[in-house]
């Protein structure tokens, strides 16, 4: 096994083991500026070993798809992990592409929990579902945005580009920074979080995530809330790798700094949840349709004002 498939294999475990923290990390700030104490940062944890030891229930009016959809989800969100670089210039399954692969497979995810929540009968689950649907396709083109930013910042296309980009090359530091103000837009609407979308509602008119999930129960629900924070990881993850890739740092070193900006990037997340209303969802195009703006801008200056085309 080479060095880089064993820092990779090394961050790729602690990826499945640590992503639970993360939800915990953004209640605990939104916890202290609200002046309470909060639930521990280990809390998903214990609702997930809690769920795994309960019994499923499935709708009677259910055709079978809300019992496939957990699994769908978690499978593709784990077949997507096997593609982001970590702690090492490339992924082992790299391929010429993968990175518009990578984000077919987590909206894959999405199309599993649609059909899942359509699968329960329910009309309000129906109206989560369609909400989702809406932002999601809202959120593609500033997706596709960042990607072209991404594959003119390198010349190739495999998220391998991540280890080339970011602050290694001060040049292109105006235009990264904006790119990156927008998928940061993308990561907050795409993970459901505020303003486009408030985890702890549960007011019936404003749910849409929630409102998806509410039929699923024991182990089905523990792999929903698992998937949630694994697809938190992965976005905050590609973030943290954008600005500043793996390129010529030790392992150990480069380790610490991508824990850091893992942990910075959740307390920011927290942080605009603390600071932030949820937008009414009139508000979240025009927010997608910024973010897009955003990464055009970036793409614009990165091409004519940094000769950035490789």
């Amino acid at each position: 096994m080479t060095n880089n498939t064993l820092y990779w294999t090394i961050w790729f475990a602690a990826s499945l083991i640590l992503s639970p923290l993360l939800p915990g990390i953004i209640n605990k700030v939104k916890a202290f500026f609200a002046g309470r104490k909060g639930p521990s940062v280990l809390q998903l944890y214990y609702d997930l070993f809690k769920l795994l030891r309960k019994e499923s229930i499935v709708s009677t009016t259910s055709g079978g798809v809300i019992r496939l959809a957990p699994a769908i989800i978690l499978g593709t969100l784990l077949t997507a992990a096997l593609f982001l670089p970590y702690g090492a210039k490339y992924s082992p399954f790299t391929f010429t592409g993968d990175v518009i692969f990578f984000f077919y497979l987590l909206g894959t995810s999405r199309v599993a929990m649609i059909f899942g929540a359509l699968d329960t009968g329910s009309s309000f689950e129906g109206m989560g579902a369609s909400r989702e649907a809406h932002f999601a396709a809202l959120a593609e083109a500033a997706i596709f945005a960042v990607i072209g930013f991404l594959a003119l910042t390198t010349g190739h296309s495999e998220t391998g580009m991540l280890s080339d980009t970011g602050f290694s090359d001060i040049r292109h530091l105006t235009s990264t920074l904006l790119c990156a103000a927008a998928f940061f837009l993308v990561l907050l609407v795409e993970n459901c979080r505020v303003p486009a979308d408030d985890p702890d509602t549960h007011l019936e008119l404003t749910m849409i995530h929630e409102a998806m999930v509410l039929d699923y129960a024991g182990p089905d629900l523990a792999g929903i809330f698992y998937a949630g924070a694994l697809k938190l990881w992965l976005f905050i993850s590609f973030f943290v790798m954008f600005l500043i890739p793996a390129g010529s740092w030790e392992f150990g070193l480069y380790s610490a700094v991508f824990g850091a900006g893992v942990l910075l990037t959740t307390v920011a997340v927290g942080c605009v949840e603390s600071c932030m209303a949820r937008y009414r969802f009139l508000k979240v195009p025009q927010m997608l349709a910024g973010a897009l703006c955003i990464a055009l801008l970036a793409v614009f200056c990165l091409t004519f004002f940094e000769g950035g085309l490789k």
